[in-house]
């Protein structure tokens, strides 16, 4: 089975690194599923949920906010400003930051915590 090696990393640490069949991030284009022996990729990474399918048949589910993805050579990387694991997600603070956000119209706010819930399987991605 053919298989991407990932580092995804956030800007005060690695978050995840390991072997793919699938990765799948929100970029300046729009979602972007990366498989093996893909096109060489460089894009600008927007807030969004990365899925990423592991060789073992799991999933990696992540909140990313800003960054770049680089694909080349099946080595996938994923540079974030913020990332986080769905695992990692306290909802309850999320629930509260979008309340917040919304209350003060702070758009980039609400998107950031929208994703962070729908990486914590809280929403449905918009």
């Amino acid at each position: 089975m053919a298989e991407l090696h990932v580092e995804l990393v956030a800007a005060d640490r690695k978050v995840w690194s390991g072997a793919a069949t699938l990765v799948v991030a929100r970029t300046a284009s729009g979602d972007t599923g990366i498989m093996p022996n893909h096109t060489p990729v460089l894009s600008v990474l927007e807030s969004g949920p990365v899925t990423i399918r592991t060789t073992d048949g799991g999933t990696v589910i992540a909140a990313v906010h800003g960054g770049f993805i680089s694909f080349a050579d099946n080595k996938l990387s994923l540079l974030a400003e913020i990332a986080e694991l769905a695992d990692e997600i306290d909802v309850t603070r999320a629930e509260r930051a979008l309340e917040v956000a919304k209350a003060d119209s702070d758009a980039h706010a609400e998107r950031r915590a929208e994703v962070r819930l729908v990486a914590a399987g809280r929403r449905k991605a918009a």
